[in-house]
């Protein structure tokens, strides 16, 4: 199979957003904005421009495999995990529905939360047409809601925003996204949970920052930590006292 030729610049680029490699694992810092598998557009996606970044760094004349146990939303960044054998990728499948493998994301959000920590549950559907989820009010659960739980923390506040990290306990669609707007906290450019104005570059300030899990084949504890976009730099200053 032939892929296309990367230029110096996307190279260089595809090697440095590597956070972790091995013969079965592939875990990436995604940007904002790119696409993990192919929609509607035609647009490359992550895992293309990885087959292409190792055919080309390895001379591989035939195809490459590159797996997608799990993907992030298009205007979120940070840790995206492929896999590189068929057999990681079964067992990466497996550790997701399990809940085997613990993620970690930063958002920024345009309200101070209730608490400076806590646990968000409750149940969420999903509008297919729309592409959006909704929380199940009291007394209206729907046949088609999911259990969706996380817990959040205050790291610190800048001027304008609260920097929250957010453990994920479940894997709903939009689920940081739908929830910490519920909670009153909207992520900082996601209008489509109800921010008042869309970033420059339309991403929102969501990034995948740390993963903990045990590799699916070597049996190791790991934890890989993605840093975050250069977007980031000025909303959060390098003196913020982080509390964790």
């Amino acid at each position: 199979m032939l892929y296309r030729t990367l230029s110096d610049e996307e190279y260089r680029d595809a090697a440095g957003r590597i956070l972790y490699e091995d013969n079965h694992l592939l875990v990436v810092n995604k940007r904002a904005g790119e696409i993990v598998q192919a929609d509607k557009t035609s647009d490359e996606t992550l895992t293309d421009l990885y087959k292409a970044f190792i055919a080309m760094r390895d001379s591989k004349p035939g195809s490459v495999f590159v797996g997608v146990p799990h993907r992030l939303d298009r205007p979120v960044s940070g840790i995206t995990m492929l896999a590189r054998t068929s057999k990681a990728l079964a067992r990466l499948n497996e550790m997701f529905r399990e809940g085997a493998i613990h993620k970690y994301y930063w958002a920024l959000v345009c309200a101070e939360p209730p608490q400076p920590e806590g646990k968000l549950s409750g149940y969420i559907w999903r509008n297919e047409a729309k592409n959006k989820s909704y929380m199940c009010r009291p007394g209206a659960l729907r046949k088609d809601a999911r259990l969706a739980e996380l817990e959040y923390r205050l790291l610190c506040r800048t001027d304008r925003y609260w920097l929250l990290e957010v453990k994920l306990l479940t894997g709903r669609h939009h689920q940081i996204r739908c929830q910490l707007s519920d909670m009153g906290c909207v992520i900082k450019g996601d209008l489509k949970y109800g921010a008042p104005r869309s970033n420059p570059d339309g991403c929102i300030n969501l990034h995948s920052r740390r993963v903990n899990f045990v590799h699916p084949v070597r049996k190791e504890e790991m934890t890989i930590e993605a840093p975050l976009p250069h977007s980031w730099d000025r909303l959060i200053p390098p003196d913020a006292a982080l509390t964790y």
